[in-house]
């Protein structure tokens, strides 16, 4: 900006000049005038004020000229290089100087690129930055001794508070009340186990306090979440935060974990799309038969999660389930995941899971007429609904720590209370 500012000044400096040509009546009247106007722009200099420099990616912009882009179908660090008429040498050089730093194959179609350059008669690439997304990015330094780092944009943290009543679905109504929509999948993280969020109903209410992070002023998703309540079918759920034996969770008012031993579903979202029954229509077979499961449809390739701890015991390809893995967790309950499009890599008999690890890949192997998990329950070795179990609860709070659970609670509490509803408000 001073720069401009020194420009405007300049023009007008020169512009006096020229005016006092025709205003002075001698040389020496015309000398003196050009003396006092140049005192007069040198003042003015003075008063501009210095600002800062503008960094980007911890380059100061003024130094270079600068190509913003993203990248285009089958384009490539190369191709981007060869426009800017970088040497295949000096392209091999820093493609090797990546190795350790940056998978170049991890180039995708749709990213922001920025190549700063110097210009005389040709074009030189001093530095490529890559944004690999909203907060991180790989600089590839093109000067002589040419390197490759990963930088980090400053992220800013805003805690934040929400309350909404549910119209449509939680997505929608968060969108309704202008929050981060990212919150539904954090809020159906932390309830998949107490709350069936595809039975969740209009009139159903929420509040959350959290954590949003913000890059350059523009949301990039969400924190942590610190305390929320849900109301479901007139049963108000609150989330209390609390670290028991070195382990963060959130409990309910009585001290009881929302966590359970299984999680209510495979998919994060989705839609049940056919129930477990003892008759129903088969829509490829064309006749009425048992359906011992409960089916999610997605879109192909949705993960498919392990809905607890357990041991794979099957994963495989049979004709009717497709690709499917089948997982032991205990003397009394097992789980199968049917018509996968492809089995995560690692899945094999004997292989350990955690709850909620990536076990597969939704679609539509075997008999299927679409793209869906097929998600079986056994209890004592009998197919059952899963739908309708009373799963066990993880470890409440221990009697040593329930003083100090309680004095957590109760100010959370308050605190979740004074959040109104827009009705409320």
């Amino acid at each position: 900006m001073k720069k401009v500012w020194n420009r405007i000044i300049v023009t007008s400096l020169f512009g006096l000049v020229i005016g006092s040509v025709f205003m002075a009546s001698s040389e020496d009247e015309l000398a003196d005038i050009i003396v006092d106007q140049i005192d007069s722009v040198a003042v003015a200099l003075a008063a501009v004020p210095e600002e800062p420099p503008v960094f980007r990616y911890g380059l100061e912009e003024d130094n270079f000229l600068i190509k913003d882009a993203k990248i285009g179908k089958n384009e490539n660090l190369s191709i981007i290089l060869r426009r800017f008429d970088v040497s295949h040498v000096d392209i091999d050089r820093i493609a090797r100087k990546s190795t350790d730093v940056f998978n170049l194959r991890r180039i995708k179609q749709g990213k922001k690129y920025s190549v700063f350059y110097t210009e005389d008669s040709a074009k030189h690439v001093q530095y490529l930055v890559y944004q690999d997304n909203h907060i991180d990015y790989y600089v590839f330094d093109m000067r002589d001794t040419m390197n490759v780092y990963k930088g980090e944009k400053e992220v800013t943290v805003e805690r934040k508070m929400v309350a909404g009543v549910i119209n449509s679905s939680l997505y929608q109504t968060l969108a309704d009340i202008g929050a981060n929509v990212m919150l539904a999948n954090e809020m159906s993280d932390m309830y998949a186990w107490t709350i069936n969020f595809y039975k969740i109903q209009e009139g159903d209410k929420f509040k959350v306090i959290f954590e949003e992070k913000f890059v350059e002023g523009k949301s990039v998703g969400i924190g942590q979440i610190k305390s929320a309540v849900f109301e479901h079918q007139k049963r108000e759920i609150y989330a209390i935060p609390f670290e028991q034996r070195g382990i963060p969770a959130f409990y309910d008012l009585q001290g009881n974990g929302l966590r359970r031993s299984f999680l209510m579903a495979p998919l994060k979202f989705s839609r049940i799309s056919s129930r477990y029954s003892g008759r129903r229509f088969h829509p490829v077979q064309k006749r009425y038969k048992a359906h011992l499961g409960t089916d999610y449809a997605a879109p192909k390739g949705t993960p498919i999660m392990a809905t607890a701890d357990g041991t794979v015991t099957h994963a495989k390809y049979k004709k009717y389930n497709g690709n499917y893995v089948k997982i032991k967790h205990n003397s009394t309950y097992s789980t199968q995941y049917l018509h996968m499009h492809k089995i995560a890599n690692g899945m094999k008999p004997g292989k350990r899971v955690r709850q909620g690890d990536i076990i597969g890949y939704v679609g539509s192997t075997g008999l299927a007429t679409g793209p869906h998990v097929c998600y079986r329950f056994w209890k004592n070795g009998k197919q059952v609904d899963a739908l309708k179990q009373n799963l066990p609860p993880s470890d409440p709070i221990t009697d040593e720590n329930k003083a100090a659970f309680d004095k957590v609670k109760e100010k959370i509490k308050e605190e979740l209370d004074e959040i109104k509803y827009e009705e409320e408000s």
